[in-house]
């Protein structure tokens, strides 16, 4: 059953992916470029600039999905689903890098004096990116939330910069149209900003998973109510999660009629153990300490 979830989500995840690399490859990167620098269109070209990025980091989803997906080993006993979490902090802090880039060279071309007439192509391609990577966006994010994979969710948000990026586009050369001569170099420096503070967000989630922080609080909620639907647990604690990539890593203790045969408390726990996989969407890896229901073992 397991193998079967990492499979097919390991497909559809690569499949979004790709679908991302053909949309930015065949159409943005060099739409934006080709228009940007015939219309002088600085917001543009950054707009180009911050595309041509998603590119490689649609790659680095690739590497990490693959490279997450392998199955555990004697080195990495515990599978290597950090790796995708790694993978997602690469992203951030390359989009990082890129939205700094754009906020320094605007600032400079500002300094500069340097006045652009971007005309309405601008309006026309950035239109037409806020459409396609407002779609790219939506379909990446939900693969990414139902197979819970944080770096293709980094990448999706990724392109939501992109689609807002392109909005920024639009609104700089409107106002230059409007006799704002800076407008162009402006929405530029917008675009730098919001792509940084996406990506600080990103790097901030990863760090949280790296540092061992548990799973959200509705699964872990989830999780409390299958316990607690065990008719044959009297009590249970020690409940303890992580997130390791796409999958769940848990371990809990669970108090069972102390005069139950060593074979029926095993049933219990396995009972358990079934209904934990099965009723949540993420891989789990589950330990239960099974112990006999004595005063002195309450929590």
């Amino acid at each position: 059953m397991e193998d079967i979830r990492q499979i097919t989500a390991t497909k559809q995840l690569r499949l979004v992916t790709f679908f991302s690399i053909a949309a930015n490859a065949f159409f943005l990167v060099p739409v934006k470029f080709t228009v940007g620098i015939l219309t002088g269109s600085l917001s543009l070209v950054a707009d180009g600039i911050h595309s041509a990025t998603d590119m490689l980091t649609d790659l680095a989803v690739l590497i990490g999905i693959h490279l997450g997906s392998k199955k555990p080993d004697a080195d990495h006993p515990f599978g290597h689903g950090k790796l995708e979490t790694l993978s997602a902090a690469g992203i951030a802090l390359g989009l990082l890098a890129v939205g700094l880039a754009m906020v320094y060279y605007a600032a400079h071309d500002i300094a500069k004096g340097n006045i652009h007439h971007p005309g309405n192509p601008v309006l026309i391609v950035a239109g037409l990116s806020i459409v396609v990577k407002e779609i790219i966006f939506r379909v990446t994010k939900r693969v990414a939330v139902k197979y819970h994979c944080p770096a293709a969710l980094a990448n999706a948000w990724h392109d939501r910069a992109d689609a807002l990026a392109s909005v920024a586009v639009i609104i700089g050369v409107v106002a230059q149209k409007f006799g704002f001569n800076y407008g162009d170099q402006v929405a530029a420096v917008v675009v730098g900003i919001m792509v940084s503070l996406v990506a600080s967000g990103i790097f901030r989630d990863c760090l949280a998973e790296l540092t061992e922080r548990a799973v959200d609080e509705v699964t872990i909620a989830h999780i409390k109510d299958i316990i607690n639907a065990e008719s044959q647990i009297r009590q249970w604690h020690r409940l303890r999660t992580r997130g390791v990539g796409r999958e769940i890593f848990l371990d809990l203790h669970i108090l069972v009629d102390p005069n139950l045969s060593i074979s029926d408390a095993h049933d219990v726990s396995e009972r358990l153990e079934t209904a934990i996989h099965r009723q949540l969407t993420r891989p789990v890896n589950v330990i239960i300490h099974v112990e006999p229901d004595l005063p002195q073992l309450r929590k």
